[in-house]
This record gives structure tokens, C-alpha cells and sequence, in this order.
């Protein structure tokens, strides 16, 4: 089932600012929480779900970009499991595992308010997988056909080798938390008094700090580095068809691993060959008396030339199967055929002598039983 539009869920333009985006979020999450609209719980479970879906990307500078430039697939969602992108939680209200609505509400709402409805606000967070990214790369036709090696520059986002990705130095409990992740709150509002549990603010729920922070990550346990890989291109591999790159996508939170990077293949037209999967055509022009005679022409392949015989009398279109001279496929251990298509040239300009000979040759009567049998309808239409 195809998902909706994040922006057209949250009811804001493509262009608005994070403060519009967390107004609509805040005006639906009122509307739809399961908790507080007791009319329709089962459809306003369903919405609160698609607008907390929603605004967790959109509020997030870099899935939004994500989203804005790859749509669903971008961000890990719009069922593209099956094509080995991680998706959002499914199930039911409680399947929403990833998200922190503690930390979501407190930022909208203020106190521990969303946190008294959250059915996982009691729990520090969870490792999340970072989403994966897509990006098209251009391929010659040689480098498809036969396989390559490509070097490709990447901004990619890795632990910080300084502090192996901790943030810091000299590990010690959190004096806010007392090592447990979680804060307890009390809150009075207009709904009553709520008594909730919060991840800890000073140690983002890990119950642990630092007594040095990591200059060279700031902290974070990430550094952003430009780096050139390495790609193989399998030999055989087609238009449109995606390379995974492991641990090259987004960054993942809290200690989840990077998402993936997928390439997806544009390849460049060939000037002769045309391919079509793993079979080759190719379109071989021949002059007006190597059609009537016939010959022996060669003919460029993948693997080199060939002879191959023209019988007399060919006419353009006429195709000829030359076996097992296309595309070699490791990947599905096929191996194509080769077409080569006849078109008969007819020459432009002609030397008095060979004006000659074709005067000559048009005054005898040279039998053709397609001709005889066009010009007898003729005759019989007039």
C-alpha cells in the first residue's frame, strides 16, 4: 500500500519551517491521540501513528532532505522493504518502538505531559539503524557489459576513532538519573496531575556520562569524513539495477549502525550496439550490390570481429543470429545472443559510369515475384 504524502499528512506546504511543521504536529497529536480521543480510538490510532511518522522525518534536517529528495525510499519508508530498505515499525500502538514520544511531546508540549500517554516512556532509548540513501551513478556501456571498478567521493558518517565512538573519555554514572536513564516528573495541567518518566536529558537514557567530553566529535561519537571507495560493478548488470554499498547511508542514533547506500545504474547508450537484457543488436549496412550478390562481412562483437556470410538477394530488415556473442552474465550465468540487422544503402551520388551501369541494368528485366505481384494490382486497381 502506497503511503501518503508526509507533508499532505501534517496538512503544511513542502516549503514550511520547522515551526509550522511542529504547530500542525502539535494540533493533530491533540486530535488523534488515542489517549484523549475515546470517539474513534481505532481510526485515531491509525492517524496519530501516520502524523507522528511524519513529523519524526520532517522535523529532522537530514531525513527531510532525505525525504525531499528520494521521497519514502529516502527516509526507509513507502514499503520498499522488499527492495532492502528498512522500513518503520509496523502493528499495533505499541509497535512504534523507535520512536520516543517522551522526548517528541515534552519538545511540543512542555513537562512530562506526552510522556504519561507513552506506553514505552519509562525505557532509555534504543539503538536505531541509520535510514539508507539512494544515489544514481552513470555507467559506460563497456564498464556495464564487462564489469569495472569504480571510485566514488563520499561524504560518509563514522564513529570517531579518538574516542571509539563513545563521546568521550573516563566513563562514570549519571549524577541526574543515578544511572538508571530515566527521569520521574510530576505535572499538573488541565487534564489532571501526571506522573511521568522522562529519559534522562543529561544522558540521553544511557545512564552514563563522561567525565571528558571527545573534542575531536564534540561529543557525539560521529565525524563526518570525505572518502573515496571502491565499487565492482558485476559484469552483465542492467539499466535501473541497484548496487548496495553496506554502512555508507545515514548515520544511526544512540549506537545503531548506519543505514545502507544504494547505487542505482544509468548506462550510457552505445554509437553501434543496442542491448536489449543480455542479447545485442546491431544494425550493419550494406551497399546496393553486396545485397544482390551477397558477401562476406564483418562484423564487430563483444569479443571481436567475425565473418559472416550474406546470402544473395538479402533486403534490409533481414536479420541474422550470430549465438552465444552477447552479453555474458555472471550474475544469472546466462550468456546472450548477437542480431545483426541488414539495411541496404542506396547511394546519394553516382559517377557518370555508374550512372551507366545502372541504366543498363534497369533496361533488363530482372524477375521478382513480390515486384510482379505489387504491379499486377496495380494493373488490375486502375
Amino acid at each position: 500500500m502506497n503511503k501518503k504524502d508526509y507533508y499532505e499528512v501534517l496538512g503544511v506546504s513542502k516549503d514550511a519551517s520547522n515551526d509550522e511543521i511542529k504547530s500542525a504536529f502539535r494540533k493533530l497529536a491533540k486530535k488523534y491521540h488515542p489517549d484523549l480521543n475515546k470517539d474513534d480510538p481505532k481510526n485515531a490510532e491509525e492517524n496519530f501513528k501516520e502524523c507522528q511518522e511524519a513529523y519524526s522525518v520532517l522535523s529532522d534536517e537530514t531525513k527531510r532532505y532525505s525525504y525531499d529528495r528520494f521521497g519514502h525510499a529516502g527516509v526507509g519508508g513507502g514499503g520498499a522493504n522488499a527492495s532492502g530498505f528498512g522500513g518503520f515499525s509496523g502493528g499495533g500502538f505499541s509497535g512504534f518502538d523507535d520512536f520516543d514520544f517522551g522526548d517528541i511531546f515534552e519538545n511540543i508540549f512542555g513537562g512530562g505531559f506526552g510522556s504519561s500517554f507513552s506506553s514505552s516512556g519509562s525505557r532509555g532509548p534504543r539503538e536505531r539503524r541509520g535510514s539508507d540513501l539512494l544515489m544514481r551513478i552513470e555507467l559506460s556501456f563497456e564498464e556495464a557489459v564487462f564489469g569495472s571498478e569504480k571510485d566514488l567521493d563520499l561524504d560518509v558518517i563514522e564513529d570517531c576513532e579518538e574516542c571509539d565512538g563513545h563521546g568521550g573519555f573516563d566513563q562514570e554514572k549519571c549524577d541526574t538519573c543515578h544511572g538508571s536513564g530515566t527521569v520521574t516528573t510530576e505535572q499538573r495541567t488541565i487534564l489532571g496531575s501526571f506522573v511521568s518518566k522522562t529519559t534522562c536529558p543529561d544522558c540521553r537514557g544511557k545512564g552514563k556520562t563522561y567525565k571528558k567530553k571527545c573534542t575531536h566529535c564534540n561529543g557525539t561519537g560521529k565525524v563526518k569524513e570525505h572518502k573515496t571507495i571502491t565499487v565492482t560493478i558485476p559484469a552483465g548488470i542492467n539499466n535501473g539495477e541497484r548496487l548496495r554499498v553496506s554502512g555508507k547511508g545515514n548515520p544511526g542514533t544512540d549506537g545503531g549502525r548506519n543505514g545502507d547506500l544504494y547505487l542505482e545504474v544509468y548506462i550510457k547508450e552505445h554509437e553501434f550496439f543496442v542491448r536489449d537484457n543480455d542479447d545485442i543488436y546491431l544494425e550493419v549496412p550494406l551497399s546496393i550490390t553486396e545485397a544482390i550478390l551477397g558477401c562476406k562481412k564483418e562484423i564487430p562483437t563483444l569479443q571481436g570481429n567475425v565473418k559472416l556470410t550474406i546470402p544473395a538477394g538479402s533486403n534490409s530488415g533481414d536479420k541474422h543470429r550470430i549465438k552465444g556473442k552477447g552479453i555474458d552474465n555472471k550474475a544469472r550465468r546466462t550468456k546472450g545472443n548477437m542480431y545483426v540487422i541488414l539495411k541496404v544503402i542506396t547511394p546519394k551520388k553516382l559517377s557518370k559510369d555508374q550512372k551507366k551501369l545502372i541504366e543498363k541494368l534497369s533496361s533488363t528485366e530482372l524477375e521478382d515475384i513480390e515486384i510482379n505481384k505489387f504491379n499486377k494490382f496495380v494493373e488490375k486497381n486502375d
